[in-house]
C-alpha cells in the first residue's frame, strides 16, 4: 500500500476541487492518504512568485475556470466573500485538531466547505470560532506546538520540491495540480511509463534564457 502525501492549503480553490475528486479518481487502489496543511505563501515566498489571485487578469480567469471545472465534476463551489484572506486561522485549526498535526479527510472536508460552500468571509472570526466548536480539536490551534506543526510541514513540502498547491509526493514524486490527478493514479496502479526515460526528460532540457 503506498502512502500518499497531500499538500494543501485551504485558500486554494483547486485544492478544494482535488480534495473532493481524489476519492474518485484512485478508487479501487490500495493508498493511505496523509493530509499535510502547508502555508501557500510561504511557498511563493520561497520560490520568488505572485499568487494568481495576486495578478488582476489571472485572478479573473482562475474563478471562472473553477466555477467551471466545479460544474463539469459535480463539486459544490461558490466564492468567499473576499479572496485572497489569511488562511492562517484555518490552516493551524487544521493541524491542531490532529496530535501529529495530520487533519483526518472529515476535518479538511468541513473546512473546505466553510471557505468554498458558504458564500461567506472565510476568515470572520466568529465564524472561525463556530468552525472550531464544532471540530473540538485536541491541541490550542494558537500554540507554539500548533504554529510550528504548519510551519514543518511547509518547510518539508520545500524541500521535496513542492512548489503549489494542491499537491501530492508519493515515492519522492511530486504531482501537482488538480488536473495530475490522472497522473497520480496511473503511477499508483504501476504505469511503466514513471519508469522509462520521459520522467526524467527535465534534467535533459538546458535553461536556454534567464529573466534577471
Amino acid at each position: 500500500m503506498k502512502t500518499v502525501h497531500f499538500y494543501l492549503d485551504f485558500i486554494s480553490p483547486y485544492a478544494w476541487l482535488a480534495f473532493d475528486a481524489l476519492p474518485r479518481a484512485l478508487q479501487g487502489i490500495n493508498h493511505r492518504v496523509v493530509h499535510k496543511p502547508v502555508l501557500f505563501a510561504a511557498m511563493l515566498k520561497h520560490h520568488g512568485q505572485l499568487g494568481p489571485a495576486e495578478i488582476p487578469t489571472k485572478r479573473d480567469w482562475t474563478y471562472r475556470q473553477v466555477l467551471w471545472l466545479a460544474r463539469q465534476q459535480g463539486t459544490p463551489l461558490q466564492l468567499p466573500v473576499m479572496h485572497p484572506f489569511n488562511p492562517l486561522g484555518l490552516l493551524r485549526l487544521a493541524t491542531a485538531c490532529d496530535a501529529d498535526g495530520t487533519p483526518s479527510r472529515y476535518v479538511c472536508d468541513k473546512i473546505f466547505r466553510h471557505v468554498w460552500c458558504s458564500g461567506q468571509d472565510a476568515a470572520d472570526l466568529e465564524r472561525l470560532a463556530a468552525l472550531s466548536a464544532e471540530l473540538s480539536p485536541v491541541q490550542d490551534p494558537g500554540s507554539a506546538q500548533v504554529k510550528q506543526a504548519l510551519q514543518a510541514h511547509t518547510q518539508e513540502a520545500i524541500e521535496q520540491g513542492v512548489f503549489g498547491v494542491p499537491s501530492w509526493v508519493v515515492d519522492g514524486r511530486v504531482f501537482w495540480g488538480q488536473d495530475a490527478l490522472p497522473m497520480l493514479r496511473a503511477y499508483l496502479m504501476g504505469d511503466a511509463w514513471f519508469n522509462g526515460s520521459d520522467w526524467h526528460a527535465p534534467a535533459q532540457c538546458e535553461v536556454g534564457v534567464r529573466r534577471s
